[in-house]
């Protein structure tokens, strides 16, 4: 299950962009901007960052360090480390949540897929013409009629699919590693060309007042669990990266390319927000607290309002900005199938190209029964919830946050001083002052604040 010379990223930086780009994905440029939204703004961004450093970058470390210890996948890992105990189901636990947040990601990164392509071919313009005619529910309709449609959203769904396929049966050199060194520069050059065309747009002003300029009247207990929430999710923690982490090189420094990772997905965050809200407070009647619908319904219609004066930017800003939004749904879909498929591969003794198979084909399965049930079986439900809500909220309420405290307490209590030492400055090679803290915070902080995430998603 574990082997020192299993193959692993072949470059630093190969490790740290595909680290990066399993965090970075539509928790950063959806659900983040309506987060803020939803929460003051930037009020809620200072508090966001403290709790990065807190309790994100210590689970970040956590998990990198029992993968990178145990040199096996997030499955295999805990059972490698502590065999013949408890401790070893965390394993096929974290393994499942990813299976099981796959299956709907996929949707909606064809749901992305489709509107880049709608983008393309300058379907927004036309569905403005009607805005402008007086149908103020175009966007929505437009939205509405796609998700409900028996067969397109199952289309994109086979195309984002096939495309994480293409990468992961590639292996981690030629496929992972390879993937986020095209795919995380063109994320950053797209993001800072669309934060360029933002900051020239009529509500740029008031949108960077809404985000940099803190009031902290609106800061509330809710606002506090909105942030660590939002962290917990944004950085992919108890999704698997234990199984990333064990392909990085020895001289990796775990401390500091957690602190980066961390790092990077919240400057992504933030500057989605740079992005999102000048478009947003150039056009009226457009809240930041949209939540969902904004990146689906509201921005294609601000986009086409706010930049009506130039066609050229009207289609060209819509078209990066999707193209922004997959980039960042598929290294977060290429994680999340390597965590899967690199259990099968190594539990069951089976090449990468079976094992990848097995996974693309079940994925296609629960994918297809996920964008049905948006649609032609949404009438089926359980608990009122259907296929694709119930998968969201099972992960995000419940087993996410059980995961988190887990390895909390894995690396906090279970694993030796010694242990953590030599992966935190790799055999010393490295000096890592603060262990004292960060065991602290990993005994006691973070289990605390993720069972008050537990508790608070159940309650709701």
């Amino acid at each position: 299950m574990s082997s020192p010379d299993r193959m692993g990223f072949a470059t630093k930086i190969g490790g740290l962009l595909a680290a990066a780009g399993s965090a970075v994905g539509l928790g950063n440029i959806w659900r983040f901007p309506t987060v803020a939204g939803m929460n003051g703004g930037s009020a809620f961004i200072i508090i966001y960052l403290a709790c990065v450093f807190i309790f994100g970058v210590p689970l970040l470390i956590a998990e990198f360090s029992i993968g990178r210890h145990a040199r096996a996948n997030a499955g295999s890992a805990f059972k490698v480390l502590a065999p013949n105990t408890l401790w070893r189901f965390i394993g096929p636990w974290t393994v499942l949540i990813a299976f099981i947040i796959l299956s709907y990601y996929n949707v909606v990164a064809g749901w992305v897929g489709y509107y880049l392509y709608e983008g393309v071919a300058g379907s927004f313009v036309s569905i403005s013409e009607q805005v402008a005619a007086g149908n103020a529910n175009a966007f929505a309709e437009n939205f509405g009629s796609f998700v409900s449609n028996p067969w397109m959203p199952v289309v994109c769904l086979l195309v984002t699919i096939g495309i994480t396929h293409f990468f992961v049966v590639r292996g981690v050199q030629k496929g992972i590693e390879k993937s986020a060194k095209i795919l995380m520069p063109a994320l950053f050059i797209i993001l800072l060309m669309l934060v360029v065309f933002a900051l020239r747009m009529p509500g740029a002003s008031d949108g960077l007042a809404y985000i940099f300029k803190p009031d902290f009247s609106k800061v509330t207990g809710e606002t506090v669990l909105a942030a660590l929430s939002q962290c917990f999710y944004s950085l992919s923690l108890g999704m698997g990266l234990v199984t990333y982490a064990s392909y990085f090189r020895r001289e990796v420094n775990i401390g500091k390319t957690a602190a980066s990772v961390a790092s990077v997905d919240t400057m992504v965050a933030i500057l989605a927000g740079v992005i999102i809200f000048p478009a947003v407070f150039s056009v009226a009647g457009v809240e930041p607290s949209a939540g969902a619908s904004l990146v689906f319904i509201s921005l294609p219609s601000v986009f086409n309002s706010a930049l009506s004066g130039s066609p050229f930017l009207m289609w060209l800003m819509p078209v990066l900005f999707y193209a922004l939004l997959l980039f960042a749904t598929l290294t977060s879909t290429i994680f999340l199938h390597e965590v899967v498929t690199a259990w099968f591969c190594e539990t069951f003794t089976m090449t990468r190209h079976r094992a990848a198979r097995i996974v693309t084909a079940l994925m296609i399965l629960l994918g297809i029964c996920c964008s049905l049930s948006m649609g032609l079986w949404s009438g089926f439900t359980i608990g009122g919830l259907c296929l694709f809500d119930l998968f969201d909220t099972v992960t995000t309420k419940y087993m996410l946050p059980l995961s988190g405290i887990a390895i909390a307490l894995f690396v906090g209590w279970r694993m030796t001083t010694r242990q953590l030492w030599v992966e935190l400055t790799s055999h010393g090679m490295f000096k890592f002052k603060p262990v004292v803290p960060l065991l602290v915070l990993l005994r006691y902080i973070c289990p605390i604040l993720l069972v008050v995430i537990l508790v608070t998603g159940i309650l709701s």
